[in-house]
């Protein structure tokens, strides 16, 4: 069966599962939600932004769950959160977080495990050196949204929210610990593959 742009649609890990259908879709976008909630408790408290595993949750269930259900996955993660449950970094939740400095990157979250998940089914996630790749591009989008909703959220605050001030606090901490964790997803993912058998 081919899909409407003439190509095979091509399986992700989730995929591999002996059951299918609405209930198992709701059950692995129920636990990519969990599952980043738990990454977030892993933390290195820091302000304005905390250092925590939510993006290596991000890609991992992008990858796992594919485009959708990874995008489900992450959003069905951020409206809990927003209804209170605690789901975010230091086990918070609630509307009052909307007004954190760092909520800006929970919404990048949406979009990264899209992307991710589009190029898991194009067997980006089955080589390590294009996993790599694959999962640089993704941890790199909360950036993009979660920049400008730092700026604005410092400015409120009434502390600098110039440019350098931003990607000082917003940024340049997060580059060594982001890489390391889309090479840690990066060797995870084709190992995977491989313990599941290839068809």
């Amino acid at each position: 069966m081919t899909n409407a742009t003439g190509f095979a649609p091509r399986a992700v890990l989730a995929d591999r599962l002996r059951t299918h259908g609405l209930a198992t879709d709701a059950a692995l976008i129920a636990g990519g939600a969990l599952f980043t909630a738990a990454m977030a408790q892993l933390e290195v408290p820091m302000w304005p932004v905390p250092i925590t595993g939510q993006t290596l949750a991000v890609v991992l269930v992008g990858a796992t769950l594919g485009a959708r259900r990874g995008m489900l996955a992450l959003l069905v993660y951020a409206v809990a959160g927003l209804a209170g449950a605690p789901f975010f970094a230091g086990f918070s939740g609630g509307l009052a977080s909307l007004t954190s400095p760092s909520f800006g990157y929970v919404i990048g979250f949406v979009p990264a495990a899209a992307v991710v998940g589009w190029l898991a089914r194009r067997n980006w996630d089955r080589h390590v050196g294009r996993a790599a790749v694959a999962m640089l591009v993704a941890s790199a989008i909360p950036f993009v949204t979660g920049l400008p909703y730092l700026a604005v959220a410092l400015g409120q605050l009434g502390a600098p929210n110039d440019l350098q001030s931003v990607l000082a606090a917003g940024l340049y901490p997060f580059i060594v610990g982001g890489v390391a964790k889309a090479l840690i997803a990066a060797g995870i993912l084709p190992l995977a593959w491989k313990l599941v058998g290839r068809r």
